[in-house]
């Protein structure tokens, strides 16, 4: 996604009618094209009522007119925002004669991408402003704007600068070994990488949390025919969203629906029930609830508590269970001797006991432990970041008081320091900005 200095425009209101449309132009041409426009002279930060003009001097519209003037603009070049009125045929009129008058209608994102290459906002802020357009909750939606304010940059500026200063200490004494730094500096430097990776630990504990709240979570129910599955979709989605019966095999195809968790979107997934297909419809819906539970972030696997299990069978499953496994025992209702609860997670979803039990472990899971009280926004990308540089930090503790691989060392700072970077965009390849700025929406 190249940066080219030419003059970008697009609508930066939704779809729609509305009393108010907005027109975004950014880029060299600005003040030119605002004149021709308005057939006014703009004043930098002065919203002034004006009629907009096309090509034959015909009024298109009325409205403000607002120039910002490099570099104090959103992109950080001379910019106008054209406000009429929000009709889906004046904003196109209005768009058009932009054209006509040399701008180019901005690609998806385009907008924050100037914005971020001329270093107005960070990687980490520019998909922020993504995550609070697309906020499902109120937490997610003050996660985003945390990040955006520059919580979460800075928190991984701090670590940055540590690290910086860990690589300076240590090439230093790669570069003049005659100057002997002793064993009570080597054992200074070890403590402050531990001091680091504490700060790693909280950090990739918070991004996971912000992960939750603002990339939602995949949850795929799965189990034998007749566990429950459908109930607990409609129980969680507070809906009948998925058909109950007693009879086996009820839901073939995958029945997908929202819920919103103390903040967090679950994206539920109900599955047909994993047992011998006994015609190609079913077996198409148990393949296809195999391949959602290999994508999904976590797998709620229902067993019914009336097969009458044994203990040894119940400790059984849950030793061989996935990462991303929970096992639900559902129809505690049905049963005369409760199992353990402190080591099996029973419900009875018709009577709905224990199920803020549930709704709790989903959220453990997930790494939510405060509710959005301090979050911010982080996605995927960033957990393994931060994951990839604990790893080299972590083989630095190991290496700091061997001064035969101080090379070593050294080299292990830097690759921490450089997946560290890919965050914030200090380092992010092409293909990488190309992905994220193409999620965006055309005006932003």
């Amino acid at each position: 996604m190249a940066y080219i200095r030419d003059t970008i425009a697009a609508i930066a209101t939704p779809p729609g009618k509305g009393g108010i449309g907005i027109i975004r132009i950014s880029g060299p041409d600005v003040v030119r094209i605002a004149r021709e426009l308005s057939k006014k002279e703009t004043e930098p930060r002065v919203a002034t009522l004006v009629s907009f003009y096309d090509a034959i001097e015909r009024t298109i519209d009325e409205g403000l007119l607002i120039y910002f003037k490099s570099p104090h603009s959103f992109t950080g070049e001379d910019l106008i925002e054209l406000q009429g009125h929000g009709g889906p045929v004046v904003m196109d009129l209005l768009l058009k004669r932009a054209i006509q008058l040399g701008a180019r209608q901005a690609g998806p994102g385009e907008f924050s991408h100037r914005a971020f290459l001329n270093n107005k906002i960070d990687l980490v802020q520019a998909e922020a402003i993504a995550d609070l357009i697309n906020s499902s909750s109120e937490q997610a939606a003050l996660g985003s704007i945390r990040s955006l304010q520059g919580d979460f940059s800075n928190k991984i500026n701090y670590i940055l600068k540590e690290l910086v200063q860990m690589r300076v200490l240590i090439e230093a004494d790669a570069d003049f070994p005659e100057d002997d730094i002793d064993a009570e500096i080597d054992h200074e430097e070890k403590e402050r990488l531990k001091q680091l990776l504490r700060h790693l630990d909280d950090l990739v504990d918070g991004a996971k949390e912000g992960e939750a709240f603002s990339q939602g979570v995949n949850l795929v129910l799965t189990g034998k025919p007749n566990a429950g599955k459908s109930s607990l979709m409609n129980a969680l989605c507070k809906k009948d969203v998925s058909i109950v019966t007693d009879i086996p095999g009820t839901t073939r195809d995958v029945v997908r629906q929202d819920a919103l968790i103390e903040g967090v979107t679950f994206r539920i997934l109900d599955t047909a029930g994993t047992r011998k297909a006994e015609n190609k419809i079913e077996a198409e819906g148990v393949k296809r609830a195999l391949s959602e539970i290999e994508r999904a972030d976590i797998v709620l696997n229902l067993i019914d508590l009336t097969e009458n299990l044994t203990l040894q069978q119940m400790e059984k499953v849950e030793k061989n269970k996935r990462d991303k496994e929970i096992v639900v025992y559902n129809k505690l209702d049905l049963i005369e001797k409760p199992p353990n609860p402190d080591k099996f997670l029973c419900v009875s979803i018709k009577k709905g006991k224990g199920l803020d039990k549930l709704k709790g472990r989903l959220l453990q899971h997930v790494g939510v432990v405060n509710s959005g009280a301090s979050i911010f926004s982080a996605r995927r990308r960033h957990i393994t970041a931060i994951e990839t540089t604990r790893a080299h930090v972590l083989k630095a503790t190991d290496l700091i008081e061997n001064k035969n691989q101080s090379d070593i060392l050294a080299e292990e700072l830097r690759l921490a320091q450089l997946a560290l970077d890919s965050i914030t965009g200090v380092f992010t390849s092409d293909d990488l900005l190309g992905e994220i700025f193409n999620n965006f929406c055309i005006g932003k």
